[in-house]
């Protein structure tokens, strides 16, 4: 380490965010533009170099961390580079978008604020670009075998990425028009701007990748046909078929999942749109759901003007500290967070109460009403106690000219036909069965991501893009030099 005292001497220190009443005014990054680097080497200083980094162990990338903590710390940004990017294909996503289970890990979070790897992370990624770090990188000769890779979320990118670059020739098919999957159109650009997608599909394209948009592979394209046409085939569509809330009144117009209102905000700020038909602008706005995807809904309501905007959570609302017993370190713990989203609506007076958080913990839904015309006025709702029963005399509603539905995925959506026509075999919960090579029991089809793990974290997402790559490699060679930093058979940390 660079300063032996550094996690004794210095505090923790994040990016700092811009006020809530400019960034409210625009779909930028929440952050202040330029204000991490100057803070950052800093912060790197107070990693301890740890004789067993469990950081390691808590990311499923296997960052080597505390080595580039250490180059930043001495401010050699292009080794920094080359070890967060030996590891990492998209760190810039992953700097933005990831929880940090890393820092959940860190030693020094035993009994101190954990180092801020994850902004050290982004400041590498983005001091990459700019000082010129991340140049194309195509392969040397190419090995006569294809590819094709089904779906360019975070999975199939990565699995592309590696693939290409290991000589092999690799198109991506993608069923909506442009590139990206879910960091497209379901994360919202405060969250991340889409040029740091754009640059990383540029970077592909360089070296050799091809994107095939506006294709759906089962319905535009017969998944036989593609299968006859590449030596390999990878799945990489994410788990969207999104779960439903089975409650009365839910037929009612007003009420719509999630992952049809963020794409539509979405296609606004990419200028397809001048107003999403879906707007929250003057509308009483419920989110039911509490997780990312929730918070990614009021972040967008409030942009877009929103009269009042609530979250509801099932979950009780966690304490401020680790609960050493349920939670022991390094563990991630689930404890009381407050997104830049939750900050917005708080600090903009849009929940119930002017001085209260925007969610309402233990609410669990009852149901909907609706005026003479079918359009939702109100949400109806009981708190619940730990095993989600409800708690008699706690029924309530809210005004809900507006109701978003979060409530999480359960596999891939099979409405494209894709599954059915390559006679994949599935798991109870509807995600790809595979064994442990990544391989369905389709010959020469394999499954990655969401669609065969479930649900889970961008950083997974990657860690199972590298790993498929690897397991195509060897199927395509009969050996493979692409790490592999995971197996089908590890399961995902629960955040």
């Amino acid at each position: 380490m660079a300063d032996p005292k550094g996690f004794m001497t210095t505090p923790r220190q994040e990016w700092p965010r811009r006020p809530v009443e400019q960034r409210v005014r625009d779909w930028d990054e929440v952050y202040v533009p330029g204000a991490l680097l100057p803070i950052i080497s800093k912060q790197a200083d107070r990693c301890m170099d740890c004789g067993v980094p469990f950081c390691h162990q808590a990311c499923p990338l296997g960052n080597l961390i505390p080595d580039w903590n250490d180059l930043v710390a001495r401010e050699d940004w292009r080794s920094a580079s080359d070890r967060l990017h030996a590891t990492n294909n998209f760190p810039e996503f992953t700097g933005r978008l990831c929880p940090a289970p890393c820092e959940a890990g860190c030693v020094l979070a035993i009994n101190q604020p954990a180092v801020t790897i994850k902004n050290v992370e982004c400041a590498i990624a983005d001091r990459a670009w700019e000082e010129g770090f991340t140049p194309p990188r195509p392969p040397e000769r190419l090995s006569g075998k294809t590819v094709a890779v089904i779906g360019s979320g975070p999975t199939g990118l990565a699995a592309a990425q590696q693939l290409t670059r290991a000589g092999h020739t690799v198109a991506v098919y993608e069923k909506d028009d442009r590139i990206g999957g879910l960091m497209r159109y379901g994360i919202p650009a405060f969250k991340m701007e889409k040029r740091h997608l754009e640059r990383r599909i540029e970077q592909m394209r360089a070296e050799g990748t091809k994107f095939r948009t506006s294709t759906a592979v089962g319905r535009d394209v017969p998944a036989a046909e593609l299968r006859s046409r590449y030596d390999a085939v990878v799945i990489a569509t994410g788990a969207t078929a999104w779960r439903e809330l089975p409650v009365p009144g839910r037929a009612l117009n007003g009420i719509h999942q999630a992952m049809v209102y963020l794409p539509l905000a979405n296609r606004v700020c990419e200028g397809d749109l001048e107003v999403s038909p879906l707007s929250a602008a003057g509308k009483h706005v419920v989110i039911v759901g509490g997780g990312d995807t929730g918070a990614d809904c009021l972040g967008t309501a409030v942009r877009e003007g929103a009269a009042s905007v609530t979250q509801l959570d099932i979950y009780a609302q966690p304490g401020s500290e680790r609960d050493e017993d349920a939670e022991p370190w390094p563990t991630y713990p689930k404890v009381y967070r407050l997104s830049a989203a939750h900050e917005e609506a708080r600090d903009l007076r849009t929940a119930p109460a002017a001085d209260a958080d925007a969610r309402l913990f233990a609410a669990s839904t009852l149901r909907f009403t609706g005026d003479e015309r079918g359009n939702v006025r109100s949400l109806h709702l009981v708190e619940v106690d730990e095993q989600r029963l409800p708690v008699p005399g706690t029924d309530r509603s809210l005004p809900a000219d507006l109701v978003l539905l979060a409530l999480g995925f359960s596999g891939p959506d099979q409405k494209d036909g894709l599954i059915e026509q390559l006679g994949l075999a599935l798991q109870p919960r509807g995600t790809i069965a595979r064994d442990a090579g990544f391989a369905t029991n389709a010959p020469g089809v394999f499954a990655a991501g969401d669609a065969a793990r479930g649900q889970s974290l961008i950083v997974w997402a990657i860690a199972e893009g590298r790993a498929v790559a690897a397991a195509v490699d060897h199927y395509l060679t009969g050996s493979s030099r692409l790490p592999a930093p995971i197996r089908p058979t590890d399961r995902p940390m629960v955040v």
